[in-house]
């Protein structure tokens, strides 16, 4: 069979409009001849969305956090996939597969797909059951550990961000999952839009971008806003936002940090390319978090722009290779202004980081690495079609 015998369906419990990462995996599917739906969730925060070369849907669904939600996410996405596992099997309908997005989708992707005979893929983003809202409630953490352990050996396809967390997975389930990477489009692939705000941006100013969630290093880095020269943007939210607005008036940094809120990726992509340097920070809570490799990475090199980076393995070998960031040995509020102190002061250093981030986009970039995902999906449905 062909690409475009099949209708692909990939879930993620979030908002559809500021996920970057699986904007980038579904227009891939689609160009490689794919149909793909991309199914998520609505908020009372959603945007329009954009158009896509693929089609999104937003699943209602109350309450909007904490167990309920999942609980009421999930029954919503089961009866969801039903009724299209039901449509696929009419005459002449193209063949359906599912890919769920992280531990929080893969239930009823498993059982839909169990029950219709359907290919399956999961698509690991993290660890999840490391992360570090899930491991200090012991009770919530046992639960996703049970779902892990049930769920993903019977998902015999999948990939992951890099080989850590691929050979972790061998190791507790003995499966062999891809690494893909998440990198960003190339710059020149990319549209760009001007943020539209009453926000005044300094000349010169760090970025952080992303989810501002647990475990990324706050309670640190506003702390260390008392001790740099160049403020911060914050441009992202999560579940840490108020305890970082909490932080930022304990410490005074009002004056120094600049909270946007969430962004569409293509303003987003504006802004990283007005910002100084970046920041990529995560505490060491957690296998997660150690062996993590953020996004945001990719985007600030893919930008050209060098970043404060936290000395854990994966950034520790990707700064061999092309020296893109100033590591910090440990994540504390003094050794980060340090850092990023460096590197507003360095004029020599940072055009050799520059330097070193543009050489580095021309390999760190999606266009390398959906060559890898896409072959995962040729392997997967191949498979599948030898025993239906």
């Amino acid at each position: 069979m062909q690409p475009q015998d099949y209708h692909i369906y990939c879930t993620v419990t979030n908002d559809l409009s500021f996920d970057r990462r699986m904007q980038r995996i579904c227009g891939s599917l689609a160009r490689a001849g794919y149909e793909v739906t991309l199914v998520g969730r609505s908020t009372a925060a959603s945007l329009p969305l954009d158009h896509q070369p693929f089609e999104q849907v937003r699943l209602n669904v109350s309450p909007q956090k904490g167990k309920r939600f999942y609980w009421a996410y999930n029954k919503a996405l089961y009866k969801y996939l039903q009724h299209q596992a039901k449509a696929h099997q009419q005459p002449g309908a193209t063949h359906m597969a599912i890919c769920a997005i992280d531990l929080d989708s893969i239930v009823p992707c498993l059982l839909i797909s169990k029950k219709y005979q359907l290919p399956r893929l999961y698509d690991a983003h993290e660890l999840f059951t490391e992360l570090t809202e899930v491991k200090r409630r012991p009770w919530i953490a046992a639960i996703w550990k049970a779902i892990e352990a049930w769920c993903v050996p019977q998902f015999q396809y999948g990939y992951t961000v890099n080989q850590f967390i691929a050979d972790e997975f061998s190791r507790r389930y003995k499966v062999k999952y891809a690494v893909v990477r998440n990198m960003p489009l190339p710059a020149g692939n990319t549209i760009v839009e001007t943020l539209q705000s009453t926000l005044l941006l300094p000349e010169r100013f760090f970025l952080y971008q992303g989810a501002v969630n647990e475990g990324r290093a706050f309670d640190e880095l506003i702390a260390a806003m008392k001790e740099t020269s160049l403020p911060l943007v914050i441009a992202g939210d999560g579940n840490y936002m108020e305890q970082v607005k909490s932080l930022i008036a304990a410490h005074g940094v009002a004056d120094k940090v600049i909270l946007t809120g969430h962004l569409k990726p293509s303003v987003l992509r504006n802004l990283t390319q007005q910002a100084f340097a970046g920041i990529t920070l995560f505490n060491n809570s957690g296998l997660n978090q150690y062996y993590s490799l953020a996004n945001r990475f990719f985007d600030y090199v893919q930008a050209g722009k060098p970043q404060v980076c936290v000395r854990y393995p994966e950034y520790e070998h990707l700064n061999e290779q092309h020296e893109v960031a100033v590591l910090v040995n440990e994540v504390a509020p003094i050794e980060i202004a340090q850092a990023m102190n460096l590197l507003a002061k360095d004029a020599v250093l940072y055009e050799r980081l520059i330097g070193k981030c543009i050489i580095a986009a021309s390999v760190w970039n999606w266009n390398i690495e959906e060559k890898n995902m896409l072959q995962v999906w040729a392997n997967c449905l191949q498979e599948h079609s030898k025993h239906y």
